[in-house]
């Protein structure tokens, strides 16, 4: 069984950040489980932390008025959930609900935040690894809305 911290050296997502700095993070990380069907977070509710996804698939989805969830992408090994934590209010954007069992490392956001503000070099990339991931969410969002309103 892998340790948190070797888990954290493998994650795409830190792929290329210093050592010491992938150290402090898993500093902040544990392992969690997910079972299917399980809901990981609520669009408008509190958001302090994010996760690392090592195994399994977590559909993110968006409350649409008159509609209810819409699924906006489902995630799976490798990709990172969660970006609201960084952002005040500090509240879910979208929902999230594992589609299968799902391993991943659940990072505390507060803690995360205290880190960047001691090392702002890692602040500065850990921010611009999560804009792209904010920017990729965005375009989907765009690109499911399209799909079911769009003209034909």
């Amino acid at each position: 069984m892998n340790t948190t911290r070797e888990l954290i050296e493998a994650h795409p997502f830190l792929a290329g950040l210093d050592p010491s700095a992938r150290q402090r993070l898993a500093g902040a990380a544990h392992r969690i489980h997910f079972l299917p069907g399980s809901a990981i977070f609520a669009e408008g509710g509190r958001a302090d932390r994010f996760w690392l996804i090592q195994d399994g698939r977590v559909r993110l989805d968006l409350h649409l008025a008159g509609t209810g969830p819409v699924v906006i992408e489902t995630l799976a090994s490798g990709d990172v959930l969660g970006w609201s934590w960084l952002f005040p209010p500090y509240r879910w954007q979208f929902g999230a609900v594992a589609v299968d069992p799902t391993l991943a490392l659940e990072l505390d956001g507060p803690a995360v935040r205290q880190l960047c503000d001691h090392d702002p070099e890692l602040g500065y990339e850990l921010m611009q690894r999560f804009m792209r991931v904010v920017v990729h969410r965005l375009q989907a969002t765009r690109i499911r809305l399209l799909d079911l309103y769009g003209q034909p």
